[in-house]
């Protein structure tokens, strides 16, 4: 599968950051859709419903748009690459569903809802295996950090569930867990993206920082929205971290001195009732705010990297992609 480079062709001065790459993301979701596809039907049938419920598609975009920037031009492995990181991330989402008996996904009855444990559990397997028969034919480098992302998405399962309820748990803490379970497959993504283009090894390393950074924020953006929704833009239920006992950053900012967050946080199954005085308490504190500026300063560090990239259209649809993880809690 080649695609010939798409780096001179005219474009709107207002394109947004997905439609530099719409070509390639179009390749990207052909090859999820073919390495999601199983002799067995069941397989199939259940990554197919998570695949296709929708997704932000965040990691190949990143991935894509820094190795135009990086001046790549065959995108080929990128979409390979791309597909492969998006199918580690859906793997992920299957096994968290049944570790935290999430029934929702997206807004709609999630695949453990639907199938239960151990066939959802099997599918997350098989497309961990897909993904790693696509990584495992690029050099040892590329392997490597594939795995280094896996391995933190486990150890970030762990991590998280240690402090789930958990009074102790600090902000310290949290960043170790976003670290692992978000900004490591983002971090991956960039990095590989401008590894893939040639770039020397100090715009590799920033480009990481950058993937590194957006991981970050975009994991306390969604902290947020799972306090300010509203449901049908995040797929699940206002307060659904709270309900979970999951060390969320307005949780964990807040639970020093709103006593209705503490007492659901703590409450290992705390009724509507509870939940929805915790996010009025979130909602009435600075709590709210100081998330939005932590989340910015993140962001800002990001596209301080993006800066170390030559001028071009894919280096500004980065910045753009970067300043809209913060849009969505406007």
């Amino acid at each position: 599968m080649t695609l010939p480079s798409t780096g001179t062709a005219p474009r709107a001065a207002s394109a947004s950051p997905l439609e530099l790459v719409a070509e390639e993301m179009v390749l990207v979701e052909k090859r999820i859709l073919e390495l999601s596809t199983s002799r067995e039907e069941t397989l199939t049938e259940i990554a197919s419903e998570l695949i296709s419920s929708g997704g932000k598609r965040v990691r190949p975009a990143l991935a894509l748009l820094v190795f135009r920037a990086a001046g790549g031009g065959d995108p080929t492995d990128v979409i390979d690459i791309g597909a492969a990181l998006e199918l580690i991330h859906s793997a992920t989402l299957l096994h968290d569903d049944i570790l935290d008996s999430g029934m929702t996904r997206r807004g709609k009855p999630s695949p453990l809802a639907r199938h239960g444990v151990g066939r959802t559990l099997v599918t997350g397997d098989f497309l961990f295996s897909r993904a790693f028969g696509v990584a495992g034919r690029f050099d040892a480098m590329i392997v490597g950090w594939a795995t280094d992302a896996c391995t933190q998405l486990c150890e970030g399962e762990i991590l998280q569930q240690r402090y789930q309820h958990n009074p102790e748990v600090t902000v310290d803490a949290y960043l170790q867990v976003a670290e692992a379970k978000t900004a490591s497959l983002f971090s991956q993504a960039a990095r590989i993206g401008a590894h893939l283009a040639g770039s020397p090894k100090g715009l590799v390393d920033a480009m990481y920082r950058l993937g590194y950074e957006i991981g970050i924020g975009f994991q306390m953006v969604d902290d947020l929205l799972d306090v300010i929704g509203p449901e049908d833009l995040i797929g699940k239920p206002v307060g659904s971290d709270i309900r979970e006992g999951s060390p969320a950053l307005p949780t964990v900012l807040g639970l020093p001195h709103l006593p209705a967050l503490r007492a659901a946080f703590l409450a290992k199954e705390p009724d509507r009732a509870m939940i929805d005085r915790a996010i009025e308490e979130l909602r009435d504190s600075d709590v709210l705010a100081e998330v939005r500026s932590i989340a910015t300063g993140r962001i800002r560090v990001a596209r301080e990297q993006i800066q170390l990239l030559p001028p071009s259209e894919f280096r500004d649809g980065l910045d753009q992609l970067s300043a809209m993880l913060l849009e969505r809690t406007a």
